[in-house]
């Protein structure tokens, strides 16, 4: 029996300048308020390794970012440092580790519907410049590509959010330990999950 769309799990990571400006409760309470259940919290630094192993889990990751960068280069009338997909990831590599390592970050597992989808969506876009007002980077960054390309540097955006179900499915397992995950229900799923809203009255 296929299993409930209420069991979906993302993986979330605030980053070390979100920790540092103070915005974890603000962070966390985006979403709780969209009703997804948090099942997993832990406060760690980062290794190196740790931080490459989760870019690297999916094997495509280093040509298709390197890819996509050129793209967004060209895109904005610029000449990318490279043709090289690989080069290009390499260096991204290089500054998201320096980035993750640089202090502690709060790792999270949230449970809901479509929590992937969702999670992405109140995070806002991979760019705090162009993320939408209202979302989570569009209202408290002012990063952009142009500043941390000057400076050599990864984008401060605040938060990982996984960006697939196949993605959280490994990087979730990257973080915890399946005992650090916890079943457990909370009232209010009887309102958003239940077919009928029974016992109010």
């Amino acid at each position: 029996m296929k299993e409930h769309p209420k069991k979906e799990r993302t993986l979330v990571i605030i980053k070390p300048d979100g920790i540092q400006r103070a915005l974890i409760g603000e962070i966390m309470g985006r979403y709780e308020r969209l009703g997804l259940k948090l099942v997993g919290l832990k406060m760690t630094v980062p290794s190196a390794e740790q931080v490459e192993g989760h870019y690297t889990l999916d094997p495509e990751w280093r040509r298709v970012t390197g890819e996509k960068t050129i793209n967004n280069y060209k895109s904005r009338g610029l000449t990318p440092p490279s043709e090289d997909p690989l080069e290009i990831t390499a260096k991204i590599l290089k500054n998201l580790k320096k980035y993750l390592t640089a202090g502690p970050v709060i790792c999270m597992v949230w449970e809901g519907a479509h929590a992937v989808e969702l999670v992405r969506k109140v995070t806002g876009g991979t760019e705090p410049r162009g993320a939408a007002v209202g979302t989570i980077r569009g209202d408290f960054v002012v990063d952009s590509y142009i500043m941390s390309d000057a400076d050599d540097r990864a984008v401060r955006n605040l938060i990982h959010g996984s960006g697939s179900i196949e993605e959280a499915n490994m990087e979730i397992p990257h973080w915890f330990k399946k005992d650090e995950l916890i079943d457990y229900k909370v009232t209010h799923e009887d309102i958003i999950y239940a077919k009928e809203l029974e016992g109010i009255l």
